[in-house]
């Protein structure tokens, strides 16, 4: 497959050789330099986008290729590369180039892979476009394969957002209960609970924890009532003492 990739793009470079840029000399060139034909070769990958998006498959096609063919002599593996060569894979699977297609959408997905590893949501994308391809090529298993993955990637991204949401909620509430602005500070606790007992369950630490915080609020503004039903629903070792507050009259 990376054979087939490279074959393809020698074979473009080499007829572009008559083109504005100097391709034998990319090696040698400044910073500067680079980052110019960079924004040249974005610039390029942008047009693709607009003409793939207008139903111009062919010009998009143009327009990747000569991107690509830049990026390649400037950059070794990056993650624009990597977006250029799913661009180009996708608008040959609208003309029906499905091996042309395979090619760049696998190569896109080894450099993403290799740069952002699996559970992130560009690797997602590869993965779901090999589907879809893989589907249109009639390769039913081959489509459910990554399409599995793409799943279990997006459902991975999404348990690691919930969690840090949980943990901004926890945060906030921590906040506003040192401010003395106890409702907000419950508010938040509540929030951050509903969360962990959907991603962790009732019985794990992260979400004893958050027990734990709501019963003890509960008991700052005197409501032993609920303090005591959430100190029940935190099962750790460490059992929590909340004991009314007893005032004694002088």
């Amino acid at each position: 497959m990376r054979y087939a990739v490279i074959t393809l793009i020698i074979l473009f470079i080499s007829g572009c050789s008559g083109g504005f840029y100097n391709y034998s000399s990319f090696n040698n060139i400044s910073t500067t330099e680079k980052r110019t034909l960079l924004r040249r070769a974005n610039s390029l990958n942008n047009q693709g986008i607009e003409a793939y998006h207008n139903g111009e498959y062919q010009k998009a096609i143009s327009l990747y290729k000569k991107a690509i063919a830049i990026k390649e002599r400037v950059v070794t593996k990056d993650l624009t590369l990597a977006t250029t060569y799913n661009n180009l894979g996708l608008a040959y699977k609208r003309v029906g180039e499905f091996k042309k297609a395979l090619a760049y959408i696998n190569a896109s997905l080894k450099i993403r892979e290799d740069i952002l590893g699996q559970n992130d949501s560009q690797t997602a994308e590869s993965y779901n476009n090999l589907g879809t391809l893989y589907a249109k090529m009639g390769d039913s298993q081959k489509a459910l394969e990554y399409t599995t993955k793409t799943v279990q990637i997006k459902e991975a991204i999404i348990k690691k957002e919930l969690q840090e949401t949980a943990v901004s909620y926890n945060n906030l509430a921590v906040l506003h209960e040192e401010l003395g602005e106890y409702q907000e500070a419950l508010d938040n606790y509540m929030k951050s609970l509903k969360i962990n007992e959907k991603v962790f369950g009732e019985n794990h630490p992260v979400t004893q924890n958050s027990y734990k915080n709501i019963a003890l609020l509960y008991y700052t503004i005197g409501d032993y009532q609920h303090a005591r039903e959430y100190a029940k629903l935190a099962k750790s070792n460490q059992e929590i003492k909340l004991e009314p507050i007893i005032v004694t009259p002088q």
